[in-house]
């Protein structure tokens, strides 16, 4: 299902991972290394994709059952994921382009990811994305829930504009809640890793299936 009508907005917060990039490779290797470095079995593809999106942290501690091994398994996975992981990732097809053309038409871009500042900046400048963002907002490394709204909340000073202007897009029912909670809209991704059943059921503004279908809601 994709919403065929087109909305004008001023600003657009992007999410990143499952939204611009495809990081599953990186994420799920590094888990996997995370784990069986405090003697857990690895995880299989189909349980890895429900962990791009929430919080890394209660990702581990929904595994592990224990908060200090979760604090173990983060810091393996941030080893491996800084030096490699990282950069096991792709841009999706079109997202260069999309980004571009917005920033031609005047619309202002920000990222709003539950990542950790570093990497994505560093996954920005390493893919050539980040020159059409203006701010990007992140967690902190100390920061165990990586709340959306939160996130959002960072950048809402930086908008200068109405919230109904602005629009959130993601690809996950955190990015929807997230944005809800400031009253502004958000259009899912459904290309990302994020549930169908979830996006739909979360009643975001418009579901997207494709870039080529993002771009008609927020350009053409």
């Amino acid at each position: 299902m994709v919403m065929k009508q087109p909305y004008r907005f001023r600003a657009i917060l992007f999410d990143l991972d499952g939204t611009l990039t495809d990081p599953f490779v990186g994420i799920s290797r590094s888990v996997n290394y995370a784990l069986t470095q405090i003697g857990h079995p690895p995880l299989g593809d189909e349980e890895l994709r429900g962990w791009i999106g929430p919080s890394l942290h209660a990702s581990f501690e929904q595994v592990l059952g224990d908060p200090r091994l979760a604090d173990q398994a983060v810091a393996h996975y941030r080893q491996r994921y800084w030096e490699i992981g990282m950069f096991e990732n792709s841009v999706f097809p079109g997202i260069p382009e999309l980004l571009s053309d917005l920033r031609a038409a005047g619309i202002r871009l920000f990222v709003a990811t539950s990542k950790i500042r570093p990497p994505t900046e560093r996954i920005l400048a390493h893919f050539g994305l980040r020159t059409y963002f203006e701010a990007i907002a992140a967690v902190d490394p100390d920061d165990r829930d990586g709340n959306k709204a939160m996130v959002i909340a960072s950048l809402l000073p930086r908008l200068g504009i109405d919230r109904g202007w602005a629009v959130m897009v993601g690809d996950t029912i955190y990015d929807i809640t997230g944005a809800r909670a400031h009253r502004m809209p958000c259009i899912a991704v459904t290309y990302g890793y994020g549930a169908y059943r979830d996006l739909y059921l979360a009643a975001p503004l418009a579901l997207a299936d494709s870039v080529t279908a993002l771009r008609h809601l927020v350009l053409e």
